[in-house]
């Protein structure tokens, strides 16, 4: 870990002085006003921790199992697209980075490395993201990520429609990148990233360049989530009867939807408003955990707005069985490459300790509400 660095806005930083700003702002922005992004993060002080004292915590265990599997830490790497836009190789360096520290790693329908590159290059478990573009190419995909040896299904069902995301239509980003004049004078003011970038070259959507499925349009409806709008409970029956390993819906925010997603033949359910990326005014899913947790018998995952180990802790004592990481291990992609993904998680992992530490509980798996009181 890095003493320079010791905490997640530290990579942020860093990522806005590397990246150019129609890069980072892709990175870093939300849906309209971004009141939601703010939101997603404020919501965790709705939570405050009751220490428990006179508990022995000279040893702690941050280690949590999920599906049979015993990860070293109660979270994963989220799915997440463009990846090589903040480094090369982004997808294989997350996903390697996952791998070392004994964490799960997602790859998203939009990565820039393919479905099978990543298995090939990546050692670890690893976890598949389905946008459901159309009906025929998603159950292409589906296909591939089984025979490349995926073991879990992630269905994204909160895209029906792209996000207004503001900061983007200000920059005219788009796949493939313009070359606007602020692109070109961005990229003079931050040279290394324009040498990794021209050494590289264009990142494109992996997953569709293939003489199977392979295009720009493609590409391109992906890149502004035009996504099948019509996607519903028959819809995600059809990609159950067509997945025999482990199934989950991501995007939930209702305890009534995830009741849904499970009647449909899900293993469990994600929790998500999309980091703030798709509607402005939605609940942050630290809101809703605990009712979704009381609704349905299923692991139940959780992400958007979380940076620090603490809020990891509040999310597992109110039910979550693992959080997923967005933003925070692509600040440190972004800043560093590889070594900034390793130094985020090893930060957040060593913030999760602390936080055990300091409210009186040796292990993740003895978390429970009773740690938490709910403030207005």
């Amino acid at each position: 870990m890095n003493s320079r660095r010791v905490n997640v806005e530290d990579y942020r930083r860093l990522a806005r002085k590397t990246l150019p700003r129609v890069i980072f702002d892709y990175l870093d922005g939300g849906a309209e006003d971004e009141k939601g992004l703010a939101h997603n993060r404020n919501a965790f002080d709705q939570w405050r921790f009751t220490p428990h004292r006179l508990t022995d915590v000279s040893q702690r265990d941050i280690s949590t199992s999920l599906f049979g599997t015993r990860w070293s830490a109660p979270f994963a790497i989220a799915p997440t697209g463009f990846n090589s836009a903040l480094w090369p190789d982004g997808d294989i360096k997350l996903a390697s980075a996952a791998a070392s520290a004994g964490i799960p790693f997602i790859l998203s329908t939009a990565s820039n490395a393919s479905i099978e590159e990543v298995a090939r290059c990546a050692e670890g478990e690893k976890w598949f993201q389905l946008y459901v573009v159309q009906q025929q190419l998603a159950e292409k995909l589906v296909m591939r990520a089984l025979k490349a040896g995926y073991t879990t299904l992630i269905v994204t069902v909160d895209v029906g429609v792209n996000g207004n995301r503001e900061r983007d239509r200000h920059n005219q980003f788009s796949l493939p990148l313009k070359s606007t004049p602020s692109l070109i004078l961005s990229g003079c003011l931050h040279p290394s990233w324009t040498l990794r970038f021209l050494q590289n070259g264009m990142p494109q959507l992996a997953n569709f360049v293939s003489t199977e499925n392979g295009s720009l349009q493609a590409q391109a409806a992906v890149m502004s989530r035009q996504m099948d709008a019509g996607f519903n409970p028959n819809s995600l029956k059809r990609l159950r009867e067509l997945w025999p390993y482990r199934l989950l819906v991501k995007g939930i925010i209702r305890p009534e939807d995830a009741e849904v997603c499970i009647s449909c033949g899900a293993d469990g359910v994600i929790l998500s408003n999309h980091g703030g990326r798709q509607l402005d005014g939605s609940l942050a899913p630290i809101e809703t955990l605990a009712e979704v947790v009381a609704r349905i018998d299923r692991p139940v995952l959780a992400d958007s707005g979380f940076r620090r180990g603490s809020d990891i802790v509040k999310a597992i004592c109110l039910g979550a069985d693992m959080v997923l990481l967005g933003r925070a291990t692509l600040y440190g992609l972004a800043a560093r490459g590889q070594q900034g993904v390793d130094e985020v998680i090893a930060l957040l992992k060593a913030e999760v300790d602390c936080t055990l530490a300091q409210i009186g509980c040796p292990a993740v798996d003895e978390l429970s509400a009773a740690y938490l009181r709910r403030v207005s």
